[in-house]
């Protein structure tokens, strides 16, 4: 059962307020939202999981009908924050994809009424590693393994207690692009549309690879303790690094050498040594190392890459295309000429399969340079296809 004083808090989702941060476009102030479920989720590796609570935010409007909703999923180091401000400072920075969340933007909150959800294993609000259990204590290594189906399934706790029957459409990048088209294969009856951007279908030994030698990294940090770190130092060495990891293969080469090349770092010549960062590149990683490890759980990080490196969409089914057979929306998928972590090849086979079963989609290999993180800083680019279909399917529905 839904916890009835959540219920009641959360039964007429407010609408963010704009006081206090003049922005371009920006949806202003908003809160953090989140649902306690009492209620058993039978997880994918045969464990439960009781009571969870799910953390959101939303923006825009609900129609009276409630169908203008758009499920934003987000991706590894993303949460539910995906759009606007939670205090006045001029310090904070805003949600995830503000460029795309807000009046007139990509997902325009003028139209649509935009929720993103915290997924189950994170560490922003929904039930997570560092979450206690029932006993009080931090989870660590006891929280069960989740997979994507298993966020997806928290996901559908959230949008019933929203009163959404059906989802206009579901997006997201990444691993967020995984949740979506999850969700098209596991609920098709409840969703019309889905955007599908920089992802694949199922994750490659390459992917996976990549993912185990970021966990390594925090698996040899001394403060990681096999998980049992709560209420000491953490395990941010580790985490750093693969972080650091993982955000080279988040850019490209060609962005790579446009935006640092050989420079060095504070000097003008090689000054030889192993004390600090000696070229430029050297010194962003390691500052995205510290930026990361100020916002999120080692653990968590251990559970969603597992999460990640489990999927295959048609694992379940016997095959791709036997998967979407399923589906009973109309996609979307984009990929990124730069994109070497999900190169465009498997986004056309996803592609593939949705044809060759009949089903409805458009692809777009869009020209970008700035690897696999285009999707997120490509926004211009992005907005005009996503912006033209969500328009096509409204006009449609109309």
């Amino acid at each position: 059962m839904l916890l009835e004083q959540e219920a009641v808090r959360t039964s007429r989702p407010q609408e963010p307020s704009t006081e206090g941060r003049p922005s371009h476009g920006s949806v202003g102030l908003v809160r953090r939202q989140s649902i306690l479920f009492d209620r058993p989720l039978h997880l994918r590796s045969g464990a439960t999981l009781r009571p969870f609570t799910i953390a959101y935010e939303t923006y825009g409007t609900l129609n009276e009908s409630r169908t203008n909703a758009i499920l934003i999923c987000h991706a590894l180091s993303g949460d539910g924050h995906v759009a606007g401000y939670h205090t006045t400072s001029p310090d904070e920075k805003p949600g995830w994809w503000d460029d795309a969340v807000g009046p007139g933007k990509m997902f325009d909150t003028d139209r649509f009424f935009v929720i993103c959800s915290n997924v189950i294993g994170g560490c922003q609000g929904s039930t997570g590693p560092s979450s206690l259990a029932p006993d009080g204590k931090p989870y660590g290594l006891r929280f069960p393994v989740v997979t994507i189906a298993d966020m997806v399934q928290a996901q559908v706790h959230l949008i019933d207690a929203l009163g959404i029957e059906r989802l206009f459409a579901i997006a997201g990048g990444s691993m967020g692009a995984m949740q979506a088209l999850q969700w098209a294969v596991a609920l098709p009856e409840r969703v019309a549309n889905v955007i599908f951007l920089a992802s694949t279908p199922r994750s490659s030994a390459q992917q996976i690879a990549f993912n185990e030698t970021g966990r390594q990294a925090i698996y040899a940090d001394p403060n990681w303790k096999h998980g049992n770190y709560y209420g000491g130092p953490a395990p941010t060495r580790g985490l750093a690094v693969a972080r650091m990891l993982a955000h080279i293969t988040y850019m490209s080469d060609r962005s790579m050498e446009a935006k640092f090349g050989r420079t060095l770092q504070d000097a003008d010549t090689l000054p030889y040594t192993f004390e600090r960062p000696e070229f430029a590149v050297e010194s962003y990683l390691a500052y995205q190392g510290e930026q990361f490890i100020r916002r999120f759980d080692a653990n968590s990080y251990l559970y969603i890459t597992k999460a990640i490196d489990y999927f295959d969409i048609g694992a379940d089914y016997g095959s791709l295309r036997k998967a979407v057979q399923r589906t009973q929306a109309t996609f979307l998928v984009a990929s990124f000429t730069s994109d070497w972590l999900y190169p465009a090849e498997q986004g056309l086979e996803l592609v593939r399969a949705l044809e060759a079963a009949g089903r409805s989609v458009q692809f777009h290999l869009i020209d970008a340079p700035f690897g696999h993180d285009s999707f997120l800083v490509e926004v211009d680019r992005v907005a005009a296809v996503v912006g033209s279909f969500l328009k096509e399917q409204s006009e449609a529905r109309v």
